[in-house]
């Protein structure tokens, strides 16, 4: 195995670690999201170790929302609507703060754009019941 190869793994892992954590807060704090940060995480397992895509997928408050989006099974739509209100507001901020090139506004524009767009297109699902259980 490469050392380039072993970077990326560790690089893709420690960001899985750190989606989970955002999400994790994204639980108790309304107006972060944490569908989109679990996802992120999920793909990033996916690249890194198996076994923690595994522990994500099968974990008891976690896992519902890794099962709904792979098995397309749709997101609720306080779910979609929370997710693109944050990202908007973040790539604004971005845009407003941290960059004064235009290519990198355009950029940012047009990542939020299909992201949203990505968002948009999933299955929404009908209820919210089974969103969260911390029980």
């Amino acid at each position: 195995m490469s050392e380039y190869y072993k970077i990326q793994k560790y690089f893709y892992f420690i960001s899985g670690i750190l989606l989970v954590l955002i999400g994790t807060i994204g639980i108790f704090l309304p107006v972060l999201p944490t569908t989109i940060f679990l996802i992120l995480a999920s793909a990033c397992f996916i690249k890194s170790s198996p076994r923690a895509h595994q522990w994500l997928k099968n974990h008891k408050l976690f896992g519902q929302y890794i099962k709904n989006y792979e098995e397309k099974s749709g997101l609720t739509l306080k779910s979609k609507f929370f997710n693109i209100l944050f990202l908007w507001i973040m790539i604004l901020i971005s845009i407003l703060f941290f960059t004064s090139e235009i290519v990198i506004k355009i950029v940012l524009l047009l990542i939020a754009i299909g992201v949203t767009i990505h968002l948009l297109m999933i299955k929404t699902r009908k209820s919210d019941f089974d969103e969260i259980s911390l029980s």
